[in-house]
């Protein structure tokens, strides 16, 4: 299927690694072109030359932490107007609730929630007015099956996840749709730091750590990042012109609610 891609641009934060970088891949393969963006020039450096070696697609770097005005002013000089924009970052660690100090919440906000969608208000007037716009942000699947653990991350999601839904209804009939990806335990570097986590918490081995993150997931394995990116790829296609407002679970089975 041609997603009807080819020739756009998209801006992708939190892109160099991980899930981004699954999203990045996905795209270029359909022929957009995109600025990656990540923590550290290397990681950056390395995703550029691959996306245009392997995609034959222009792509541009940008190193900082996206949340950052200073680092939003470089994401929009390599990408002025912007067809595409994912929305991602880095998740905060897990703490025990009572554990949670302010700063740790002043840092979750920021990254989760302002951050974000100060990189919207730049975003969105021009989709708006080209007719034409696709927002997809990274959440977590523990929006809707939180953890107290992970307050700091449902907590600041479960925040952007109301504004996107009601920017969602406002931007639909300009043809720009805002939609959320909820991901469980993808085979990523993100699980081996939980898994670690875990064995300082639980007292277990490194291996049982992960055997107890596959046991969690129905479908029996951990996702691989390519489906995570294919399905943000779908997301992004001319054909998904009608989809918005939605927060689409990829979890292997594993969530228990009907909605």
């Amino acid at each position: 299927m041609d997603l009807g891609i080819k020739g756009r641009w998209a801006i992708l934060s939190g892109s160099s690694r991980g899930l981004g970088w699954a999203c990045a891949q996905s795209i270029a393969r359909e022929g957009a072109n995109v600025v990656i963006n990540g923590r550290t020039s290397a990681d950056v450096d390395e995703a550029v030359a691959q996306l245009t070696s392997l995609y034959r697609v222009e792509a541009r770097g940008v190193v900082g932490d996206s949340a950052m005005a200073s680092v939003q002013d470089e994401l929009m000089s390599a990408c002025p107007e912007p067809d595409i924009v994912l929305l991602n970052g880095q998740g905060p660690s897990p703490k025990a609730f009572l554990d949670i100090e302010s700063e740790d919440w002043d840092s979750a906000v920021r990254q989760a929630l302002t951050g974000p969608l100060a990189l919207l208000q730049r975003v969105v007037p021009g989709m708006r007015d080209r007719g034409f716009g696709r927002i997809v942000a990274v959440s977590s699947a523990m929006v809707k099956s939180p953890n107290s653990l992970m307050s700091l991350s449902h907590g600041t999601r479960l925040g952007l996840t109301g504004v996107l839904k009601g920017l969602s209804k406002d931007l639909a009939k300009y043809n720009v749709t805002v939609n959320q990806l909820l991901p469980e335990r993808f085979d990523t570097a993100r699980q081996e730091q939980m898994a670690h986590v875990a064995m300082k918490i639980l007292g277990i081995t490194y291996e049982e750590a992960r055997a107890q993150q596959i046991a969690s997931i129905k479908a029996g394995r951990l996702g691989r990042p390519e489906e995570f990116g294919d399905a943000f790829a779908f997301l992004c296609a001319a054909q998904a012109g009608y989809i918005s407002g939605q927060n689409l679970q990829l979890d292997g089975g594993s969530y228990e609610g009907v909605f």
